[in-house]
Parts: structure tokens; sequence; C-alpha cells
């Protein structure tokens, strides 16, 4: 049984060390993009999409600094309730 699992610890040495060919790199050429025109009418209703974006970004960054600020004030209550705990365990240790 153990001369099974030395040849088979050796197999597998030696296929480890053995170096696999590497194929050959391929090269793709970049695409390059072509040349665009905006109409006045493509420039307008970007416009319109990018102010309407700018907005929504606008309403989403208004509702995140509430929700961090609700997330400070909480932070705060916790950090007053450890400071609470720890005293009372003082206090507990002393008694």
């Amino acid at each position: 049984m153990r001369a099974f699992f030395l040849s088979l610890l050796a197999g597998a040495i030696v296929l480890g060390s053995a170096d696999a060919q590497s194929p050959s790199p391929i090269v793709i050429q970049a695409m390059t993009p072509a040349p665009t025109k905006q109409s006045p009418v493509t420039a307008g209703v970007t416009t319109s999409a990018t102010q309407t974006t700018l907005k929504a970004l606008q309403a989403m960054k208004a509702a995140n600094e509430e929700i961090l600020a609700q997330q400070k004030a909480t932070l705060e209550k916790l950090d007053e309730m450890e400071k609470a705990a720890n005293e009372i365990r003082i206090y507990s240790k002393r008694g």
C-alpha cells in the first residue's frame, strides 16, 4: 500500500514539474471609434436628459446625507449606551 502511494506521489511530482507549453499570444487590433456628428435636436435631447439625470442625482445625494445624519445620531446614542454600560459594570464590581 505504501509503495502504491509513493509511486503515485512520485508520478504527481514528475507531472507537476514538467514544463507546459504556453500558447502563442493573439494580437487583435484596437477598434477606433467612428466620428460622430450631433444634430441640434440630438444636442437638445442630450442636454434635457443630462439635466434630468443631474436632478435625480442631487435628490439621491440629499437622501444619502439624511441617512448619514440619522446613522451618526444612532452611533452617538450607541456610544452613550456603551459608556453607561461600562459605568454600570464598574460600579457593580465595586459593590
